[in-house]
């Protein structure tokens, strides 16, 4: 743990003295009434990227490639790379790995303080470097989510938009602009990877491979084929929007159906109990009374 602490300590000293000296700079500059040219603002996560790059581009090519498929399905948040993602998960470790030192040595605990303060300090730093995790892991799925929540009125607004006579392309770019969500955002990647001269399917096939919802997946390979076929696409979008209308019922009735069972152990923990000592707690207080 003390190797741990000491690069934390390290790392804190760097920003401490960084953060310092720009400060005296830009008052020297503010003195002699001259401003130096701003340079663009880098988020607190792009500097410390920068600062623990050494550490961070340290990561096989197939864990970088990994970790920037999860980034693209969670939206790219905080604009994060996957050595800033690294980055963060180092950080993160080191602060809670200082914290914990200090928990160690502050709360008292039923063991000795040689073991107590190494094993908080490796507790708190395993469960930072895990956390940005678990974070990205919660993204993806309600960022999946929201997309299988709203993919069938997109289709049916696709669909309205192709059969009115529009090109496939405007009916995407209505998309974007009635579904300001996760949706919308990579139809709104889709549509700029267009312009930069990438082929509409292949486009298209991207998205959902990087989405992973099943259903996505299924109606863009239903348009890829039948551009590659000729068939209609309105035509096609139709009999889709449909099919996913049925399954979103279908979907919900499953979910109507589970919530019975699902009650069965809340009203067993929880509400039985209280049944229970309104009902009985009377009697039992008149029959310990009666034994006195």
């Amino acid at each position: 743990m003390l190797p741990i602490a000491a690069a934390a300590g390290v790392i804190c000293a760097i920003i401490v003295v960084a953060y310092f000296a720009a400060l005296d700079q830009y008052r020297a500059a503010a003195a002699n009434g001259s401003y130096p040219a701003a340079p663009p603002r880098q988020t607190f996560v792009k500097r410390l990227e920068t600062l623990m790059r050494p550490l961070a581009t340290r990561l096989p090519p197939r864990t970088v490639g990994g970790l920037r498929q999860k980034l693209s399905r969670a939206g790219d948040p905080l604009s994060l790379t996957p050595s800033g993602f690294q980055a963060m998960r180092y950080a993160l470790a080191a602060l809670l790995a200082i914290a914990g030192l200090a928990i160690g040595l502050i709360l008292p605990f039923p063991i000795p303080l040689v073991v107590q303060v190494p094993l908080t300090g490796g507790v708190l730093a395993v469960a930072g470097y895990f956390l940005p995790n678990l974070w990205l892991e919660q993204r993806i799925a309600q960022r999946r989510q929201q997309i299988q929540h709203t993919l069938a009125e997109a289709t049916d607004l696709l669909t309205l938009v192709v059969e009115s006579g529009m090109s496939l392309d405007e009916g995407l770019l209505s998309i974007t602009e009635r579904f300001h969500n996760a949706l919308g955002d990579e139809i709104g990647k889709v549509l700029r990877e267009i312009r930069l001269g990438r082929p509409r399917m292949a486009a298209l096939e991207n998205m959902a491979d990087t989405i992973g919802v099943a259903d996505l997946h299924h109606l863009v390979e239903s348009i890829v084929q039948s551009d590659q076929m000729g068939v209609p696409i309105a035509r096609l979008l139709r009999v889709q929007a449909t099919e996913l209308r049925r399954r979103q019922r279908q979907l919900a009735q499953e979910r109507a159906a589970q919530a019975s069972s699902r009650m069965v152990f809340p009203m067993v923990g929880c509400i039985f109990p209280v049944l229970w000592i309104v009902l009985l707690g009377p009697a039992i207080i008149q029959a310990l009374g009666a034994f006195k």
